[in-house]
């Protein structure tokens, strides 16, 4: 097992290109199993969550084609059962009981469990899938669906923290070989949402309205191949404009879509730092002192949870009171306990964290706890005085292509070594 060593104290500058997005890569390599043609998909990222994804539409029966970043699915025969050992390493694994549905009308997929920040169940996803005629049963951690042929129907997939993605990408890709109209309200309007939806349409699907809270979905009787660019991934940008701003004389991320990040960029730029924004790069610069923020996170185009963490590094040495309230996973706070050890001053009232800048971090010991809250500690690596030794990084391969490389041709001192 790899641990990360950032020798704090070295500014960063210059340029990175953002990889393909994680949560649009995997439902639309879910999607590849709605059609028997092959499907072509260019900038999948080189991520422990996308291989294992790999492995199971290999195990249903995909043959899977990857090279340099392109990757070709043909599944022109498939099983419709994933079992535990197939599953049980990535809850994004889920999303292949939709096109599993539309495709075999049945489905038996194990529960991938729990997570460290919540238990994010998929409620909403069964709901759906009855709504548009499935039976459903779960027992013995498994998930059992069957259907003599799905029929369009009126949903809502609106939770108690807000739209579901996962869901609402499950329920869609369901859809679209349902018989009749399908509308689902509360949808989740998200960029990878929008992505899965036109890549869908690629392949022949009838879906209006992706980006909005209303999907309205006209069923067809077949998809067929297509090829498709996966988008940027707006959070792995994020993060390194984060990371520019703890510790940078000027980052720029090429390969975006400014739009996505918007959210991002209007805090830094509350925050007091410098944004430049082109048709496809954003760069972060300093810009006198910065300031204290108060954060909520909300549903796309709100603050995106998926940046909470690297937002508390950053606030961490800022002077003043910081206030982060977290609206979709209250218990997403692990990070906090391990920047504490770090010299950090952080207070947690319910949802709510209050963050009493400090002048300065000190390298130690830390544990990550899941992918953001890793880049975090990263990221308060970054600015720490000394070393900090970040275990368990698995967690950062699952969601970051080569991050340690990219930060280190930014400028950064980091170096994976073998734990002992």
């Amino acid at each position: 097992m790899d641990k990360i060593l950032v020798h704090g104290g070295h500014p960063l500058s210059g340029s990175i290109k953002i990889s393909g997005s994680k949560n649009s890569a995997l439902p639309i390599l879910a999607a590849t199993l709605l059609t028997k043609e092959p499907c072509v998909l260019r900038h999948v990222p080189d991520l422990s969550d996308t291989n294992y994804m790999l492995q199971i539409l290999m195990h249903l029966g995909a043959e899977v084609e990857r090279a340099s970043g392109t990757v070709t699915v043909k599944a022109e025969k498939v099983e419709s059962t994933a079992p535990y050992d197939v599953v049980r390493r990535m809850r994004a694994s889920v999303c292949v009981l939709g096109p599993l549905l539309a495709r075999c009308k049945e489905a038996t997929v194990s529960l991938p469990g729990g997570c460290v920040i919540g238990d994010r169940p998929i409620d909403l996803h069964l709901l759906g899938f009855e709504g548009l005629g499935a039976a459903v049963r779960v027992e013995a951690g498994n998930v059992r669906m069957f259907t003599t042929g799905l029929k369009g129907a009126v949903l809502n997939l609106r939770g108690k923290f807000g739209p579901t993605v996962l869901g609402t990408d499950n329920v869609m890709m369901a859809a679209v070989l349902a018989e009749g109209t399908t509308v689902i309200e509360g949808a989740a309007a998200e960029p990878e949402v929008v992505d899965l939806a036109n890549f869908l349409n690629k392949m022949g699907a009838k879906i209006e309205g992706a980006g909005t809270r209303r999907l309205i979905i006209e069923g067809v009787k077949e998809l067929h191949g297509t090829e498709h660019d996966i988008i940027p991934d707006r959070i792995e940008a994020g993060t390194f404009l984060v990371a520019g701003a703890v510790c940078g004389h000027g980052v720029t991320v090429t390969r975006v879509v400014p739009e996505h990040i918007s959210a991002v960029t209007d805090a830094l730029t509350e925050a007091g730092f410098k944004i430049e924004t082109t048709e496809n790069s954003v760069t972060v610069s300093p810009n006198g002192a910065s300031k204290a923020l108060e954060l909520s996170t909300q549903p796309y185009p709100g603050f995106p949870t998926d940046m909470q963490a690297q937002m508390c590094a950053l606030l961490s040495t800022t002077e003043g009171i910081s206030v982060i309230t977290e609206n979709i996973f209250p218990q997403r706070y692990m990070h906090l306990a391990e920047m504490k050890r770090m010299g950090a001053h952080i207070q947690i009232e319910g949802p709510t964290a209050l963050i009493q800048g400090v002048e300065k971090l000190y390298g130690a010991p830390v544990m990550a706890s899941d992918l953001r809250a890793s880049a975090a500690l990263v990221l308060a690596g970054l600015k720490a005085e000394g070393i900090t030794e970040i275990s368990r990084v698995y967690h950062i391969d699952r969601g970051y292509e080569h991050l340690d490389e990219k930060l280190g041709a930014l400028g950064a001192h980091i170096e994976r070594v073998k734990a002992d």
